[in-house]
């Protein structure tokens, strides 16, 4: 008897799965930014390819090609230029500088900046994720971890003059063109590690928040949303 069960199960998920192969997968509006920007995700369960529209300036783009999970934190976004997109595990991002045009892989700075000796926040302790006036905030219950203001150094940009610094140490050097670090948006780190980081000496990193700045008559959602059910 208990064979004929289990070849019966065998049997049905053998059909299911060959019926999923034979159908196109649901795509869903994941997330909207405003009237004319949303994410699409495609794929089964909520996992699978995810897709960036701007309907006012005739962009799609493809952030993840598949296996992407939605992030179930706090996300506001109003941010237009600088788009930055982070999943389930909030290990690292997506971030496009050109309107969503093109995507590049952000990461944390290095450093042990959580409790438990991570350069990054266990997921639980993440509390939400803010993008406004082109610049990325990612709160946890123990740091805000953010992204550079929005532009470049101009002293270490090509043909720049570069920046000669003294550290607390009291050694000197100097940050030339090409060899400065990120460039603007791309790296994600604490006012702690920024202290120990050549970022220091760059205008794009002064004056840093000690908050997440407020966001005002934001009419995007406030989380990701996504139907496990979709398509079954």
């Amino acid at each position: 008897m208990i064979k004929r069960l289990l070849s019966g199960l065998i049997v049905m998920v053998a059909v299911n799965s060959q019926a999923r192969q034979l159908q196109e997968p649901p795509t869903q509006v994941i997330y909207r930014f405003d009237d004319h920007r949303y994410l699409e995700l495609k794929g089964w369960d909520c996992e699978g390819e995810l897709w960036y529209i701007d309907t006012q300036r005739g962009i799609r783009s493809e952030p993840v090609s598949q296996f992407y999970r939605i992030f179930t934190k706090k996300f506001v976004h109003p941010s237009e230029r600088y788009i930055t997109i982070t999943g389930w595990g909030a290990g690292g991002f997506m971030a496009s500088k050109d309107y969503g045009k093109t995507w590049q892989l952000v990461q944390f700075s290095p450093g042990e900046n959580e409790p438990n000796g991570d350069n990054h926040a266990p997921y639980d302790d993440i509390i939400s994720f803010t993008v406004v006036n082109n610049q990325g905030f990612l709160q946890t219950k123990h740091s805000l971890y953010m992204s550079s203001k929005p532009f470049d150094d101009p002293r270490v940009v090509t043909g720049g003059p570069g920046i000669p610094y003294t550290a607390s140490d009291g050694s000197v050097g100097r940050l030339e063109p090409g060899s400065a670090g990120e460039a603007w948006g791309m790296v994600y780190m604490t006012k702690r590690a920024l202290v120990n980081s050549i970022h220091q000496f760059k205008s794009n990193y002064q004056n840093m928040p000690d908050a997440v700045p407020k966001v005002i008559n934001y009419t995007g959602w406030d989380h990701m949303r996504c139907d496990m059910d979709a398509g079954k």
